[in-house]
């Protein structure tokens, strides 16, 4: 069973940056992507970023593409969410993800079997 924690989220000012880290525990062999996404109040969980396990390709919605990196530490089961130039839009709860069917579909939550239990990142303005 694979478990996801994530940390690093917080409260922080217009401009500046986080650092997001989700520690998998129970990962296999075929495990395909890991992915972040958010949720703001009253609105629908949308695709932050993706990374796959083991070639490492990335991918990032066109809103956060040049000010968001996703990468990931192999060694210690660990994906992070570097986040600079935060604006007060990328207020939400962020999730780390892990999909395990190789479907070539990384952008959609459906794709996704295991979940966080999510990281609060506020932006002030």
């Amino acid at each position: 069973q694979v478990q996801l924690v994530e940390s690093g989220g917080g409260l922080v000012q217009a401009g500046g940056s986080l650092r997001l880290a989700c520690a998998a525990s129970g990962l296999t062999l075929s495990t395909y992507a890991m992915g972040w996404f958010r949720q703001a109040p009253g609105k629908e969980r949308e695709f932050v970023a993706a990374i796959l396990w083991r070639g490492g390709s990335t991918y990032h919605a066109d809103s956060v593409r040049g000010r968001f990196t996703i990468s990931r530490d192999n060694a210690k089961n660990t994906v992070y969410l570097q986040m600079n130039s935060l604006k007060p839009e990328d207020t939400a709860v962020y999730y780390c993800a892990a999909q395990e069917r190789r479907s070539g579909i990384v952008t959609l939550t459906d794709y996704y079997d295991y979940w966080g239990q999510g990281t609060q990142v506020t932006v002030s303005s």
